[in-house]
């Protein structure tokens, strides 16, 4: 088995994420997915989780520009925020040594959540994207697109007057039917996943790391979640070509993970 460091590849590990990153040499991952167990939210076996330490340990392993997301939410006590997200996207920044490249909102839809009196409900996560380095090492928006509302419309020329009085005709464009994504990605998450991937309490949508993949990791790159959870990221990373590597401190859903990457991906391979 190929290994990176002192750890197999394609492989899940039990452990504590930040004793893990410290087994692995320097500029070695291409980007890194993960929805930490924020504030009390998801219990992970009492387990002390320490994202400032694990940012700077992080921050050794990427390579020089490699990106790493985070899926985030806030905890709400009292009526007020934890604020546990924006504390960790500035410890990140200013401790880790990261840059944020972007702060990306995750819409989803589906079932409704939870409905309270004096509150709105919460249908988005918060998606801050840390790049190591002076711009990311690859990026391709290409498979991101989405149809353009207006499509195959053409948008009529109008004109503009200069300061002198002569007025400019501009010509008629038509809109392509395809275009950039913005900064909120919505997601579909009822029906979403298999019987295996929602034992896991915290899960996101199959296609949010499929998505990123695509967008930040070269093709054989290697993908990193250290916090594997129900193996949603490696499962990405397997049907798009690249190399995974996965952390999680609970034995029980890195059993989990490894399982259902065995069931799905087989499933996958005989579909090919």
């Amino acid at each position: 088995m190929e290994k990176l460091g002192e750890l197999s590849l394609n492989d899940i590990h039990e452990g504590d994420a930040l004793k893990l990153l410290k087994k692995l040499p320097n500029d070695s991952i291409d980007l890194m997915i993960t929805s930490p167990p924020y504030d009390k939210l998801r219990t992970y076996n009492g387990f002390n989780l320490n994202l400032k330490e694990i940012s700077k340990e992080l921050f050794r392993v990427m390579k020089n520009g490699g990106v790493a997301v985070m899926v985030i939410q806030d905890q709400t006590k009292n009526f007020g925020k934890s604020l546990t997200s924006f504390r960790t996207i500035l410890d990140w920044c200013d401790y880790g040594g990261f840059k944020l490249f972007e702060s990306l909102i995750y819409r989803k839809y589906g079932a409704e959540g939870a409905w309270w009196n004096k509150r709105f409900r919460v249908d988005h996560e918060y998606m801050p994207i840390f790049l190591k380095g002076e711009r990311p090492q690859y990026f391709n928006k290409e498979p991101l697109k989405i149809p353009s509302k207006h499509g195959g419309k053409t948008m009529t020329g109008g004109g503009t007057r200069l300061t002198n009085g002569i007025r400019i005709e501009t010509r008629a464009i038509k809109i392509n039917p395809m275009k950039c994504r913005g900064t909120i990605w919505e997601y579909m998450t009822a029906g979403d996943g298999t019987r295996l991937k929602h034992k896991h309490p915290a899960t996101f949508p199959d296609k949010l790391p499929y998505d990123f993949i695509q967008c930040f990791c070269p093709p054989k790159g290697i993908v990193l979640d250290i916090f594997m959870g129900s193996g949603t990221t490696a499962l990405a990373a397997i049907k798009l070509g690249r190399k995974f590597l996965g952390f999680d401190i609970s034995k029980e859903y890195v059993d989990l993970a490894k399982k259902r990457i065995k069931e799905e991906s087989d499933f996958y391979q005989r579909k090919l």
